[in-house]
């Protein structure tokens, strides 16, 4: 006997579609789970075993084999728990293979049979419309950022026993309704450019990147207000368009950054200067997101810019012009969006007072000039 049910995981800022099969035969009791999946789907075993138990329900006897297809895929989390269990109940005869057809589930099981929220529920929705399918049956706390795409119908399931009773029809579950969070312009810690007295020429020059979409070095003494003036910028850049609140969410939900929230505020990030060149480009063994992508459509800002090793600032000058970052890795190449507004402040020479009116320099000309030459031309002409 095989079971079928479609559930969908993320491919670098894509989705895909997989379907989950299961057969059941004869033999000792075991649950066997094939499809190139990582250590999180080896354990969804166990958790699985446990979800169906404390809901009351039976636990097919025999050999149980399930398989992740396409299985050429790694796949990797936990999204695949919720639709291994409904496989494994219609294995069993509790579900009929009717009760799952048109529909797309994720959700990650806890030992009770709760549901607990994923990190890809907006590719999980996008990969359902792209392959027409209506229906997509999602934890009830990432229900808000299934309902950013439009034409599906989002079920916010809390709990395997209540999913269970719905698709058999003794109990209905609502669909969700979108609640649009306000997009406002300001938050309470947020700095505002006309809180900053003095300035003029640098506030001008703020508001002219903004306009333009230009980068911006900032070059002055220590105290000047340059790091006041970058954090004020993202209070004059628009606020975000459905489109743009899709690709922030889905980017700060890929990162882990929120699973439950929609991101409605422009992003600003401010990586340390001892920030990796992975954590600013990304990478990793997952191939995760960056800071470069967690601040597309807002500001990335680089506090004393020639503090980054120089391997960091080199890598920004690819994004910088393309507004996209490719990551190669072994098991394949994901493309994330990286479209950033660029912010960087330095000092103009090792001491931090050449050119102040107040304060003398004691550094060099040599020193000056061997400062300022850690930030290469092409770097400085993006």
């Amino acid at each position: 006997m095989v079971g079928r049910v479609l559930s969908a995981t993320s491919l670098g800022f894509d989705g895909q579609l997989i379907e989950v099969e299961g057969d059941l035969s004869s033999g000792l009791p075991t649950l066997q789970i094939v499809g190139l999946g990582n250590k999180a789907i080896d354990e969804a075993k166990d958790r699985v075993r446990s979800a169906i138990k404390n809901s009351l329900l039976d636990f097919p006897k025999g050999k149980i084999v399930i398989n992740l297809a396409p299985a050429e895929l790694p796949k990797d989390g936990t999204q695949f728990d919720l639709p291994i269990a409904l496989t494994i109940l219609c294995l069993s005869g509790l579900l009929s293979q009717e009760n799952l057809q048109q529909a797309l589930f994720a959700g990650e099981l806890a030992l009770d049979g709760s549901i607990r929220p994923i990190k890809s529920a907006i590719a999980v929705a996008q990969t359902a419309k792209k392959h027409h399918i209506t229906t997509v049956y999602v934890p009830a706390a990432n229900a808000g950022q299934s309902l950013l795409i439009s034409g599906i119908e989002v079920i916010p399931v809390r709990t395997l026993k209540e999913l269970f009773l719905h698709l058999k029809g003794e109990v209905k579950i609502q669909p969700a309704v979108a609640h649009r969070a306000p997009r406002g312009r300001q938050s309470r810690d947020e700095v505002v450019i006309d809180d900053i007295h003095g300035q003029e020429q640098a506030k001008r020059a703020v508001a002219i990147a903004v306009a333009g979409r230009h980068n911006l070095l900032l070059s002055g003494s220590p105290g000047s207000g340059k790091t006041m003036l970058a954090k004020a910028l993202n209070s004059l850049l628009p606020p975000l368009s459905d489109e743009e609140i899709i690709e922030v969410t889905k980017l700060h939900s890929l990162g882990g950054e929120t699973v439950e929230d929609v991101v409605v505020q422009r992003p600003f990030r401010a990586p340390h200067h001892t920030a990796s060149r992975t954590s600013i480009i990304g990478g990793g063994t997952k191939a995760l997101p960056g800071e470069i992508s967690l601040a597309h459509t807002g500001t990335l800002f680089l506090d004393e810019l020639l503090e980054y090793p120089r391997a960091v600032l080199e890598s920004l000058r690819q994004p910088l012009e393309d507004r996209v970052i490719a990551i190669s890795r072994t098991q394949g190449k994901y493309q994330y969006p990286a479209d950033f507004l660029l912010v960087g402040t330095m000092n103009p020479c090792p001491c931090g007072y050449y050119g102040d009116a107040e304060k003398s320099c004691n550094c060099s000309s040599t020193q000056i000039l061997a400062y300022q030459k850690r930030l290469s031309g092409p770097l400085l002409d993006r």
